[in-house]
């Protein structure tokens, strides 16, 4: 077998995993991937590696994070791309605010890549040239990323050729086909907390055709209660490739079903680490996606480039909830009956007392009140309904003709994404039982017969806080794009270009509840870039540039923007005062290169740079007193991402080495208020944010580091491990109170090559057990039900525990 030639400067050499970085031909041939492919970097969306929109790395005058499929073998007993992400890549965090690892929030830099409705996203994802960051929330539903079948994944700042939402970067997935990968893969793992998994995969070139497919799925019963995983994903790739043209059509479907319980207060784990806080809490999405890319070379120097695709998502949640109920006032014309706690709300002008206190009067499906019965702790179990298909397209031109005598490289396109969509929520009156499940049957063992429970689609009679949502919609984002890039000399390239940024997003109310809801919002930007690279010598190469970006905000967002009608987030929409976009000026510089033949015939890469990201009227969600899950979404002055990134690696034929330190200083550049009700140290749920306190949840020091060495010919082992400085809990953008502690995780991985088609493998995660949260925020404290009281309002989610999978991979 002829090992692959690995570019240093992009991944490190794990070319020492037999099976991890071969892929197996049918006659037992290995792929070799060379320099000049991985030496290559997209710098658009559809301008895929080695092909029309690629650019030599040392030409780009921005940061390029390169993560391969030998990478992600190597975490293969784990099926997620967000822990070889955050294994590997400098900057990147991971948070679980979710309660599942499977749905982590992936930070960059600052910027956020999350599943997590509400979460302020600032990372464009694309798949093969299309923008999955879903069209009701921009949310990033990294589960249903088929990971077997991804080829590299690029992390591209600097650049807004890569539309909306790339204020910190774009994450650019190139998944397998069958023209990059050939042969015929099983794999079959299983280990701690029942998980049991299997993939495969299969690539065959006949002629001009190509055929790609690949398939797998997971079973997990979860480290906490009532937590479980299940995960089904598959991939095909059907090729045709001329001497001038290349084309696929390219279909991709996904189910999952998760128990995501959140963050759980830290009285409960301080109790029993596996506790969580009110169930149930179940997420379950189904995914699927058709696409035909193709490229043209229409002369020797001009090459035409696009991509069509259609997507379906549905996701279905359902999640138990403290209630927030009381009994309603005596200064009501309601006493005896259920309302909604008022706490945070105020007298609109004019209001009488009477008014006021009556409109938090619960009422179901019929208007009817519901009588409230003492000593019992409500809660709701609130489900959300989300639908939601897109279809759109990109088409771009790539020239190569010289200018001047001089290498000139020029990109010209524009791009095409439209969504309709549907979001159903709504609450039934349940009660909080003394396990913290959360039933809605009206006679209650525990309770005996409560009046009004399962009472669904309950409201408040004005419909302040708490009212089912109906909500349909559309989104349109145009964009048009071009890039050029000059060679003045041999040594230094010039490049730039814009991109102008179009997004229509309109709602519809369908219940009568918040007719504020009902309106099209229209947003526009030009985005520039500019930057240049000198190359002194082979080895060393500076770069810098500056670039704009823009995020409009979300559907979501928009609706949920008035601090006097709060949402149950994501539960329920309300009215939507405008809400501004997003806009950044970012600046790199940098220093980075490979040195061959470095010391015993080995590759030396390197990279030291520094970034600076302003924002200017930046989202946030802030919370309303009685329940974390309220909320609503307000713009900010100003925001702030800069720091510094080292990295190098070291790769021989039997040894790599890599590590890698980023200095991470995402703060607030402004002077006000936020609420933040439950944050013990709040003055009447007002904090006080001042320039210069750090954005919660971003570690300002990230070191990683990893080796690989193969011992023998046929076993490889190797080690990694991540460390993290203290954070700020969300909720605490103030930084007043005590931070997530500092930690560190490392873990293990070895292989053996039994024979030539056969290797068994190990992953150990957590290997010291460190008992850890890289998530935090505050609950409301008092008795929950039961025996359940909560005295300290940190809540946290402990990351999995020590835990160790093997497997076997057999190839032919």
């Amino acid at each position: 077998m002829t090992k692959r030639t690995l570019r240093g400067s992009l991944l490190l050499s794990v070319a020492l995993l037999p099976g991890a970085v071969h892929a197996q031909g049918a006659a037992g041939a290995q792929q070799s991937v060379t320099l000049a492919e991985l030496d290559v970097v997209a710098t658009t969306p559809v301008g895929a590696s080695g092909g029309g929109g690629g650019q030599s790395l040392y030409k780009i005058p921005n940061t390029v994070e390169t993560v391969t499929a030998a990478d992600f073998a190597q975490d293969r007993a784990t099926l997620d791309p967000t822990f070889t992400l955050a294994r590997k890549t400098p900057g990147v965090n991971l948070s679980d605010g979710q309660g599942n690892g499977f749905r982590q929030t992936l930070t960059y830099r600052g910027f956020d890549a999350s599943p997590l409705q509400g979460a302020p996203q600032g990372l464009a994802v694309y798949q093969n040239g299309v923008r999955i960051n879903e069209a009701f929330g921009d949310v990033v539903n990294w589960d249903l990323i088929p990971s077997v079948a991804i080829n590299r994944i690029d992390i591209v700042t600097g650049n807004p050729v890569f539309g909306l939402n790339a204020l910190g970067g774009a994450v650019n997935i190139e998944m397998k086909n069958g023209f990059t990968w050939q042969g015929k893969e099983i794999t079959v793992s299983g280990g701690s907390n029942g998980r049991i998994l299997g993939s495969l995969q299969y690539g065959e070139v006949v002629g001009p055709w190509s055929f790609y497919f690949a398939g797998e799925g997971l079973r997990d019963e979860g480290w906490r209660i009532r937590s479980p995983s299940e995960i089904g994903r598959v991939y095909a790739d059907l090729g045709h490739k001329t001497l001038d043209s290349e084309f696929h059509i390219i279909a991709s479907g996904a189910k999952t079903f998760f128990g995501a319980a959140a963050a759980t207060p830290v009285d409960f784990t301080h109790v029993n680490e596996r506790a969580i806080f009110t169930s149930p809490q179940t997420i379950a999405t189904e995914q699927g996606q058709i696409q035909v890319t193709g490229k043209v070379a229409v002369s020797p120097t001009w090459d035409l480039q696009g991509n069509a695709y259609v997507r379906r998502l549905s996701q279905f949640t359902v999640d138990g909830n403290d209630g927030n109920f009381e009994q309603c006032s005596a200064r009501s014309s309601n006493r005896g009956f259920l309302c909604f706690e008022d706490d945070g709300f105020s007298r609109a002008p004019g209001q009488t007392d009477l008014a006021f206190r009556n409109q938090f009067t619960i009422l179901g499906r019929q208007g009817q009140r519901i009588p409230f019965t003492t000593g019992v702790p409500y809660g709701t179990l609130d489900t959300i309904r989300t639908e939601a298909t897109g279809y759109g397209g990109t088409l771009q031109a790539t020239n190569r003709d010289q200018v001047f005598g001089h290498t000139n490289n020029f990109v010209v396109g524009g791009s095409i994404d439209a969504a309709n969509y549907t979001y159903k929520s709504s609450s039934t009156l349940g009660v909080i039982n003394p396990d913290l499940t959360v039933s809605t049957n009206p006679f209650n063992p525990n309770y005996g017969t409560i009046p009004g429970l399962g009472t669904e689609a309950i409201r408040t009679a004005a419909a302040l806080g708490i009212a089912p949502s109906n909500v349909t919609g559309s989104n349109l984002y145009m964009g048009l794009y071009a890039l050029d890039t000059f060679d003045v000399t041999d040594a230094l390239s010039l490049t730039a270009g814009a991109r102008l940024n179009f997004a229509r997003i309109s709602t519809q109310d369908q219940t009568g509840f918040s007719p504020d809801v009902t309106g099209t919002h229209y947003f526009t930007k030009v985005n520039p870039v500019v930057g240049a690279t000198y190359r002194f010598f082979p080895w060393l190469n500076l770069y810098g540039g500056y670039s704009e970006s823009n995020r409009a905000p979300t559907p979501l967002e928009l609706a949920c923007a008035n601090p006097d009608r709060p949402c149950l987030l994501p539960n329920s929409l309300v009215a939507d005062p405008p809400l501004k976009q997003v806009t950044g000026q970012t600046y790199e510089v940098g220093f980075r290169g490979s040195v061959p033949n470095f010391y015993e015939d080995g590759l030396l890469s390197y990279k030291l740079g520094a970034f600076r990201t302003d924002l200017r009227n930046d989202i946030l969600q802030v919370a309303v007193p009685g329940n974390a899950a309220r909320g609503y979404f307000v713009n900010v002055p100003a925001t702030q991402r800069q720091g510094i990134e080292v990295s190098g690696e070291y790769a021989t034929k039997t040894l790599s080495l890599y590590a890698n330190y980023a200095l991470i200083d995402a703060t607030f550049q402004f002077n006000g208020e936020l609420s933040s009700p439950n944050n013990p140290l709040a003055d009447d749920g007002l904090i006080n944010v001042r320039r210069g306190n750090n954005v919660p949840l971003v570690p300002n020091h990230q070191f990683k580091a990893g080796f690989n060495y193969m011992i023998t010919p046929i076993w490889t082992f190797g080690m990694n491990m991540q460390a993290f400085s203290s954070s700020y809990y969300r909720g605490d953008e103030s930084n007043i109170n005590r931070k997530l502690p500092a930690y560190f995780t490392a873990n293990l991985n070895t292989s053996v090559q039994v024979s030539e088609n056969v290797q068994v493998f190990a992953l150990v995660t957590n290997l010291f057990n460190n008992r850890y949260a890289n998530f935090g925020t505050f609950a409301e404290t008092g008795a929950v039900a039961g025996n359940f009281v909560i005295n300290d309002p940190r809540t946290t989610t402990l990351v999995q525990p020590l835990s160790a999978y093997g497997g076997v991979r057999v190839t032919w």
